[in-house]
């Protein structure tokens, strides 16, 4: 099924990361305009340079997702340069693991929740009047297998995951009716070069890769997907 998105204005935070990067190309390429947030420099120029021809639609801003006041300001920009924010993608995200939960600094906690859970709720705040002003908009968040597999070892990072899909699965509630759309995306190990680093003797063609998930998220913010609200998909390639 072709998809496509001329036309769409769409944020990816986290655009330039090991999935984000995967997601923002995608968009690119059906014909969005694609607007990312970053943390590291090297990463947005290594994006543009792979965009190619589509490096025209292509915008980025360095920001941190946690601020609130940061991604209000952005949103606010995005709508007031484009008239309109048609999609949201929330990519950013940590892991920490290998971790008793006795044995944890509550340091790395605090983190989980900040990069798994508090990202896509500033970004559901930021960006939710703005759809809704035109009763159209589509919101998919990021999280992971273990939202529902609980492993030894990753109580921070499952439990900010697993409230981010709650969080999200009630905001879909909240906005059922309105013409905005919620779903949530649930990846399993993602085959990155940070994942191959950490775990060098895994079976890597298991695992997911960042432009087969890109397509689901294509999907869920097409018109295609105008039925999905609410659910969590899982993609769990293999693994």
């Amino acid at each position: 099924m072709k998809i496509s998105c001329t036309g769409k204005t769409v944020l990816v935070a986290g655009g330039t990361g090991g999935l984000g990067r995967g997601v923002s190309l995608a968009f690119l390429e059906e014909g969005a305009k694609v607007i990312v947030t970053y943390r590291n420099e090297t990463e947005f120029q290594a994006l543009k340079a792979a965009a190619g021809v589509q490096v025209a639609a292509l915008e980025g801003m360095q920001a941190d997702v946690t601020d609130a006041s940061a991604m209000d300001a952005l949103i606010g920009s995005i709508v007031g340069r484009h008239g309109r924010l048609d999609v949201v993608i929330n990519t950013v995200g940590g892991y920490a693991g290998g971790l008793k939960l006795w044995e944890m600094d509550p340091d790395v906690f605090e983190r989980m929740l900040d990069l798994n859970l508090r990202t896509g709720f500033v970004l559901a705040q930021a960006a939710v009047p703005a759809m809704l002003k035109r009763a159209n908009g589509a919101i998919i968040n990021v999280a992971a297998k273990a939202a529902f597999d609980h492993a030894a070892g990753a109580s921070a990072y499952a439990a900010s995951k697993a409230a981010a899909v709650a969080m999200m699965d009630c905001l879909a509630a909240d906005l059922k009716g309105t013409g905005v759309r919620v779903n949530t995306v649930l990846p399993s190990i993602i085959d990155t070069q940070t994942n191959r680093k950490a775990m060098p003797d895994a079976n890597f063609a298991k695992w997911p890769k960042p432009e087969e998930i890109a397509q689901v998220i294509l999907f869920l913010a097409s018109d295609a997907a105008s039925a999905v609200h609410g659910a969590s998909l899982p993609v769990y390639g293999e693994s």
